[in-house]
C-alpha cells in the first residue's frame, strides 16, 4: 500500500461518516451502522499506518497537484500514526458505548455526523505537516464539538457551549494571528520547511516570541494553567458517550500540537520556552489535582483530573530529553484510554446508582461487585500504581526529570500522584463502599434488568480495561515504542527529508 493511500483513508472513512450519516438522518438504525463501520474502517486503516511507521520510516504525500512547501502536505511518523490508532480505538469503543442509554434522543440531533465529523478533525489535525491546515483542522474539532455539547439542548449544556465555543474561539483566533506572523517571517507554512528556515532567522528572540505565543493558543486547547477554565464549565453537562470522547482527544490535540511544534519548529534548547513550560506544568498538574480533591461530582472530578494530568505530558516536553519526550508520548497514550474509560464508568455509576452526585449514590460494590473491579483498574492507572499503565508512564517522565536535574518537577509529579489516587478513593468509598440510598438501589435493581443496555455500555469499559492491564503487565513493547518516538521526533531530519527530499530548499532563500 503506498504513502498516499495509507495517509489518505485515516482522513477518508470519518468524512464517508459524515456524508453518509447526514444522508441517513430520517434512518437512525442506518446510521448506527454506518458510523460504527467508518469507525472500525478508521482503525484497521490507522493499524496499516503504524505497521508501515513501525520501523521509524516517516511517510508524506502531497495533495493538490504542488509539490511542498507549497502543497498540502500529510506527513506519517511514528507519533502521528500511534495517535491516529488511539483515535480509531475510540472511535470504535465509545461508538459501542453511545447505542445504549439516551441514544435515540441523541441521533435525532445529529449526533452521528457530529460525532464523525469529530473524529475527522482530530486525525487531520494529527497527519497535517502544514500549520495553518492544523488550523483548519482545528475548526473541523471546534464546530463539531460545539455541536455535540449543545446536543440535548438543556438550559446548562447550551451555557456551556456558548462558554466553550468562545474561548476556544478565542484560542483559535490567536492561532491564526501566530500563523500570519510565522508566515510574514518565513513565507512558509510547511513545517518541514519552517524546521529549516527559522534556525536561519537572525531575530531569534522574535522567534521565541512567536513561540510563546503558540504555546498560549495550543495551550488553551489543552486546557493548561491558567487557561483551562473552559474545561470544567463545560464537559460535566455532556452525556456520557460524548464527554467520553471529548476527555480522550481533545485536549490532546493541543498537547500533540505543543510536542509537535515544539519539537520540529520551535527549539526548545534556545530562549526561555522549556522553563516556562516547566513552570506550567507544575502548576497545570497542582490546580487541575485540587479541584478534583474539591468537588463530588464524578464528572467534575473526572474533568478536573483532565488538567491535572496535562501537567505531566508538559512535564517531559519541558524536560526535552530523549527519555522525558518517550515518557510524555506514553503518557497520552496511557491517559486518553483511562480517561474515556473513566468517563465512560461514570456514565455506568449513573444508570447503576442513580445520579453523578456521590453523596447520592452507594452499595455498588456489594450488588455489582464486578464494575468496582472494573473501576478500580483505571481508577489506579490514573494515580500511578503498578503494575498498570498509569505507573510506567509517571515512572519514566519522573525518572527524566531527576535525570536531567529538575527534582522539584519531580517531587510536584509525585505529590500530585497521591492527590489523584486520594480523589479515586474518594469515588470508591462514596459510590462503590458506602451504604446505598434508597433511590441508589431501585436504580441498581433497574440497571440489572435491562441486559442489552448492560451489555452494551460494559463492553467497551472492559476491552479498554484489558488495554491498561496488558500495557501494565506487559511494558516493555509500549515503552519501547515510546522512547524511538521521542527520539524520532528530537531528530528532525527524517520527517524534513521525507517531506521536501534532500538538500537546501527555495524557502530557505526567503527574505521577509
Amino acid at each position: 500500500m503506498n504513502a498516499h493511500l495509507l495517509l489518505s483513508l485515516p482522513i477518508i472513512w470519518p468524512l464517508l461518516g459524515v456524508a453518509l450519516c447526514c444522508m441517513l438522518w430520517s434512518r437512525p438504525r442506518a446510521q448506527r451502522i454506518t458510523s460504527l463501520v467508518v469507525s472500525a474502517g478508521l482503525l484497521l486503516s490507522s493499524l496499516a499506518l503504524l505497521a508501515a511507521t513501525w520501523d521509524g520510516t516517516v511517510l508524506a504525500t502531497q495533495f493538490g497537484g504542488w509539490a511542498a512547501p507549497f502543497g498540502i502536505s500529510f506527513v506519517g511518523d511514528m507519533l502521528s500514526a500511534a495517535m491516529v490508532v488511539i483515535t480509531g480505538l475510540m472511535a470504535v469503543a465509545v461508538g459501542i458505548y453511545g447505542l445504549a442509554g439516551d441514544a435515540e434522543a441523541r441521533e435525532a440531533a445529529f449526533y452521528h455526523p457530529l460525532y464523525q465529523g469529530l473524529l475527522l478533525g482530530v486525525t487531520g489535525a494529527f497527519l497535517t505537516g502544514d500549520i495553518f491546515n492544523l488550523y483548519v483542522w482545528f475548526e473541523v474539532m471546534l464546530i463539531s464539538s460545539f455541536g455535540l455539547l449543545a446536543l440535548g439542548g438543556t438550559r446548562e449544556q447550551l451555557d456551556a457551549g456558548v462558554k466553550y465555543v468562545t474561548l476556544n474561539l478565542v484560542a483559535t483566533t490567536l492561532f491564526l494571528i501566530c500563523v500570519a506572523f510565522l508566515y510574514g517571517l518565513t513565507g512558509s507554512l510547511n513545517m518541514a520547511d519552517l524546521a529549516r528556515i527559522l534556525p536561519t532567522i537572525d531575530n531569534q528572540g522574535l522567534v521565541t516570541t512567536i513561540a510563546v505565543l503558540f504555546l498560549v493558543a495550543f495551550g488553551s486547547k489543552a486546557a493548561v494553567f491558567p487557561l483551562f477554565f473552559w474545561l470544567p464549565a463545560s464537559y460535566h453537562t455532556a452525556s456520557a458517550p460524548i464527554v467520553a470522547i471529548f476527555a480522550a482527544l481533545l485536549t490532546k490535540v493541543g498537547v500533540y500540537a505543543i510536542l509537535r511544534s515544539f519539537t520540529l519548529i520551535f527549539d526548545l534548547s534556545l530562549g526561555f520556552t522549556a522553563p516556562v513550560i516547566g513552570i506550567v506544568a507544575a502548576l497545570t498538574m497542582v490546580t487541575g489535582v485540587l479541584g478534583a480533591a474539591a468537588h463530588f461530582d464524578v464528572r467534575k472530578i473526572l474533568s478536573f483530573h483532565i488538567i491535572s494530568q496535562i501537567g505531566y505530558m508538559l512535564l517531559g516536553i519541558a524536560v526535552a530529553t530523549p527519555l522525558a519526550i518517550g515518557g510524555a508520548i506514553l503518557y497520552v497514550i496511557h491517559h486518553i484510554i483511562v480517561k474515556a474509560n473513566l468517563f465512560l464508568l461514570a456514565g455506568v455509576i449513573n444508570r447503576a446508582g442513580g445520579s453523578f452526585e456521590l453523596k447520592e449514590v452507594g452499595g455498588l460494590y456489594k450488588t455489582l461487585p464486578w464494575l468496582g473491579v472494573l473501576f478500580l483498574v483505571p481508577a489506579l492507572s490514573l494515580a500511578g500504581l503498578p503494575p498498570l499503565s498509569g505507573f510506567w508512564s509517571k515512572f519514566v517522565v519522573v525518572k527524566a526529570s531527576l535525570d536531567a536535574g529538575h527534582a522539584l518537577l519531580a517531587a510536584t509529579a509525585l505529590a500530585v500522584g497521591v492527590l489523584t489516587l486520594y480523589s479515586m478513593l474518594k469515588i470508591w468509598n462514596e459510590a462503590f463502599w458506602k451504604a446505598a440510598p434508597a433511590a441508589s438501589t431501585a436504580a441498581t435493581e433497574r440497571w440489572l434488568a435491562d441486559t442489552g443496555t448492560r451489555r452494551a455500555m460494559l463492553t467497551p469499559i472492559i476491552i479498554l480495561a484489558a488495554i491498561t492491564m496488558t500495557i501494565g503487565v506487559v511494558a516493555e513493547p509500549f515503552i519501547a515504542f515510546s522512547l524511538r518516538a521521542g527520539e524520532q521526533l528530537l531528530d528532525k531530519s527524517a520527517y524534513v527529508e521525507a517531506v521536501l527530499g534532500p538538500g537546501p530548499q527555495r524557502s530557505a532563500e526567503w527574505q521577509p
